[in-house]
């Protein structure tokens, strides 16, 4: 299509937008006076600003301006293209027949002798008369490079309205780079057609591009036509600044503004919300007697979007008082945007207006305006305006009644589907008993809608007794036509119930209406049996799909059944289905396969979940990495680890790469058999990998090095989640390791001062963190400090185990400090926690306190009391079994003691 040039195709060449200098345009227009004649009357609109008043100044209409008539330009188009003689007609007819057929060749010896009669007559025509896009641009194409043959600006015109309609933009940009570069004269009319050809598919700036590049080179000289032209293009976006500058470059140029010179100039300032500009135009306009329909709807549009809804009727009466109403698209509009504000009362009161004015609604307004009145309670109101949409001819969709059936009682909605308007085919009578159908699964009247539809076909119900009402519609209306839809709905509704036995049955009558089957079916079906572990019975329905009747599996299909076959842990019978769904182009959900995986670990059966991971790669499908990071867990819980490193291993050899659970999974097995150190090269491969470690993976570590007694690296660790590269805040878990770790290492002073930045942090100690401090100050001989968090945990409402206990009072005994022993052991006499705990070892500890107690001349009497309030006899319950209760309340009454 001619020489490309080498500026970019956005800017068609070295175009420069000129700087617009807004302060500069203003004090022109300051200068300015309007005359009188030309102010607005008197109004409610508030004053306007200096913008507006600027606005008003340089569209001041000068006297002497005539009023012009919009005038359209000659389009190119079969209707009004050139007139030719028979022998033209008859080349036009043979370039058609050419180009159109297929193959087609542009070497065709035919094409090489018509070239020599080509005119831009004949090129325009040929145009004009073919269908598609492509064929005419390989035509223009071809044309253009004819020896002896320029395109014009009509047959350019005639390629860009073919664009234009078909929307290819980039084509269209690819012509409007043509156009200026082939320097061919175009008139104003044309101008303004080609520009308005690139508005309607949204390229603006390619259309200021256009006009100034044209204008510029004198190609054209352009008059307010192809100005109006450009401002209309213009209009379609949010260039207001382009807009405004061409409006003054149009008026200094000594081109009169007219009623559409200033329609796109309203357009854009309503569609920016600038109010009082859109008021000043608007005063102009009608001082002129410019206003018409189009221009009142784009004003009162804006005024609805801003919200300003006695506005919209303020200036809807105004323009009846001069015969000017709204338009039927102005109404529906405006309809809309009301009820989407909740101004349902403004849209009743439009609605009137406009059935008043003599105009239609469709269903999308009685859609809007009755939802509107069911939702404000109006519930009368929404029915009488529905059945005056009935009486109008207007039948309500499904969206409708699916919306009234949430307001009206089921009865009042069958009554509404009964009313069958008059002449009504079977079809219709269909889609209503659908809806019906719908409205009664939709309200849980399941049974009720698959009774009606076993009337309709004649087949026998589960509840005779309880059809007369459904017989009677039935009845009323004749059988209709049921559709394969009418058993979708219901079946679907039967499955999801659970009614499995049920939809079965429907399934099997469809034959008797010949009906067929839908994919649909078969899959909510065989999802239902397989969901209720009815196996066998989804196997034969899957066979019935592959015979030559039925529809094709998809994957949804086999994976129904494959997810069953993983519930029920059948390893061999979900390979088999892998293989059958390999066989069919379809891929096993990869939660299936994890979750069989996975059920095997828990059940002990580590081999198992290996060996089908190993098969499932033979079969072409590698399991993704969370099954593989089941497998591994379920290894390291039966003890297998050096089996989970070696499979984590030949995943990194295969390519694949261990995500942050899997890392995670490894890291925490391996900490729990004290191999901390090769937990930590895992970490280090974590981060060689790139992958972020998480909290868990920290306290892995931490909880690692802790067991084997290495506390300072395990402090290491809780630097660097804290640090700035991680800044990972440590948790309840973090710190109730380390409280751990530092008391067994016999850093108490440090778990203190670790307890403390906890709660600076904001992280509160649980039960078991309140348990490793009491529990590891006892151990570090600290018992006294030990009670006081003892005293905290009891007032938090926690309770400690008996292990706790059990460590204070040795603690306390190990320090000789009776007194306190004594205390504790009533505090936990009182709490009775212990009663639940039956470990012996624990058990045999306490009952040796309560002999050591007994024997010392502080705490005996107190023992002794205990035994007569009958609190130590129910201890002794749970004591060792080797002495018995009444001989150890004797040695502890008689001061005798210790157990031999």
């Amino acid at each position: 299509m001619g020489p490309e040039p080498t500026q970019g195709p956005l800017s068609l060449g070295p175009i420069q937008q000129r700087p617009i200098k807004r302060a500069t345009l203003y004090e022109e227009l300051d200068a300015s006076v309007l005359p009188s004649r030309h102010r607005r009357p008197e109004s409610k609109f508030k004053p306007m600003s200096r913008h507006a008043r600027n606005v008003r100044l340089w569209l001041s209409v000068k006297s002497s301006d005539p009023i012009l008539l919009w005038q359209r330009p000659i389009c190119s188009g079969a209707s009004t293209g050139p007139c030719l003689s028979s022998d033209s007609n008859q080349l036009v007819g043979t370039l058609i027949s050419i180009f159109t057929k297929q193959p087609f060749s542009q070497d065709a010896p035919e094409l090489r002798n018509l070239a020599s009669t080509l005119t831009t007559r004949v090129v325009e025509s040929v145009l004009n008369r073919l269908k598609s896009w492509k064929v005419a641009l390989e035509f223009f194409s071809w044309a253009s490079s004819q020896s002896g043959y320029r395109h014009n600006c009509y047959t350019i015109n005639a390629m860009a309205a073919i664009l234009s309609r078909a929307r290819r933009n980039a084509e269209m940009k690819t012509l409007s780079l043509y156009l200026v570069n082939s320097q061919c004269s175009i008139s104003p009319g044309a101008l303004g057609f080609f520009i308005r050809c690139l508005g309607d598919v949204g390229m603006v700036e390619e259309a200021n591009a256009v006009f100034e590049r044209v204008r510029d080179s004198g190609l054209c000289i352009p008059n307010n036509y192809a100005y109006n032209c450009l401002l209309e293009a213009i209009s379609h976006s949010d260039k207001v600044d382009i807009l405004e500058a061409r409006l003054k470059e149009m008026r200094d140029s000594g081109c009169a503004l007219d009623k559409f010179t200033l329609t796109p100039v309203l357009q854009m300032y309503s569609k920016l919300g600038r109010i009082e500009s859109v008021m000043e135009i608007f005063d102009v306009m009608s001082d002129r007697g410019w206003l018409d329909g189009h221009v009142l709807s784009i004003v009162v549009i804006c005024f609805s979007k801003l919200g300003m809804v006695d506005r919209v009727f303020e200036l809807i009466e105004r323009m009846e008082s001069q015969n000017i109403r709204p338009n039927e698209r102005t109404f529906h509009t405006l309809i809309h945007g009301l009820m989407k504000d909740s101004r349902l009362d403004a849209a009743l009161e439009l609605f009137d207006k406009m059935k008043r004015s003599g105009f239609t609604s469709d269903i999308s307004i009685y859609d809007v305006i009755i939802e509107g009145l069911c939702k404000n309670g109006q519930l009368k109101s929404a029915l009488s305006l529905y059945l005056e949409m009935r009486e109008s001819g207007i039948r309500p969709d499904s969206v409708l009644l699916m919306k009234l059936s949430g307001f009206f009682s089921e009865e009042q909605i069958i009554q509404l589907l009964e009313e069958f308007p008059e002449g009504m085919d079977a079809k219709a009578v269909t889609l209503y008993y659908n809806l019906l159908l719908n409205l009664y699964v939709k309200n849980g009247l399941v049974d009720k809608a698959h009774r009606m539809l076993c009337l309709m076909i004649g087949a026998d119900s589960d509840s005779n007794g309880h059809n007369a009402d459904i017989a009677e519609l039935i009845k009323l209306k004749g059988t209709a036509f049921v559709n394969t839809e009418a058993f979708n709905i219901i079946i679907g509704a039967l499955v999801q119930k659970g009614k499995l036995d049920s939809a079965l049955s429907l399934f099997r009558d469809m034959d008797q209406v010949r009906c067929r089957p839908t994919i649909k079916l078969y899959n909510s079906l065989i999802e239902g049996l397989c969901n209720s572990n009815r196996l066998d019975e989804a196997r034969e329905l899957l066979t019935e799909m592959k015979g030559s009747s039925g529809p094709d599996p998809t994957p949804f299909t086999h994976n129904c059944i494959f997810g069953c076959l993983c519930r029920r842990e059948d390893v061999i019978g979900a390979l088999e289905m892998v293989k059958e769904m390999r066989m069919n182009g379809h891929e096993p959900w990869i939660k299936h396969s994890s979750d069989l995986v996975k059920r095997l670990c828990d059940k002990g059966r580590v081999s198992d979940a290996c060996s089908f991971l190993e098969d499932m790669v033979q079969e072409g499908f590698v399991p993704d990495i969370v099954a593989y990071s089941a497998a591994i867990n379920g290894l390291i819980h039966a003890h297998k680890v050096d089996q989970a490193v070696e499979l984590f291993r030949d995943l990194q050899s295969q390519g694949r790469r261990p995500d942050v659970v899997a890392y995670n999974i490894l890291i925490n097995g391996l900490c729990k058999v004290k191999r901390a150190p090769e937990a930590h090269d895992i970490f280090k491969e974590m981060l060689q990998d790139r992958l972020v470690p998480s909290i868990i993976t920290y306290n892995s570590m931490i909880d690692g090095w802790c067991k084997i007694g290495d506390i300072d690296k395990a402090l290491l660790y809780l630097s660097k989640m804290s640090s700035e590269a991680q800044k990972k805040d440590p948790n309840v878990i973090t710190y109730t390791t380390l409280i751990a770790g530092l008391c067994n290492a016999r850093r108490p002073g440090e778990a203190l001062t670790m307890w403390d930045e906890m709660k600076k942090r904001g992280c509160e100690p649980n039960n078991i963190t309140f348990m490793a401090m009491i529990n590891g100050l006892s151990k570090c001989g600290r018992p006294e400090e030990a009670r006081l968090y003892l005293k905290e945990m009891l007032e938090k409402g926690m309770r400690p185990e008996i292990y706790v206990y059990v460590g204070l009072l040795n603690a306390f005994i190990s320090e000789l400090k009776f007194e306190e022993a004594f205390e504790v052991l009533k505090e936990l006499l009182e709490n009775e926690s212990f009663s639940e705990h039956r470990d012996k070892a624990y058990t045999a500890a306490l009952r040796d306190v309560i002999v050591n107690l007994g024997e010392d001349e502080r705490t005996s009497s107190g023992i002794r009391a205990l035994i007569a309030d009958s609190q130590i006899p129910a201890l002794l319950d749970i004591l060792d079994n080797r002495v018995p209760a009444d001989i150890l309340h004797n040695r502890v009454q008689n001061g005798t003691g210790g157990i031999p």
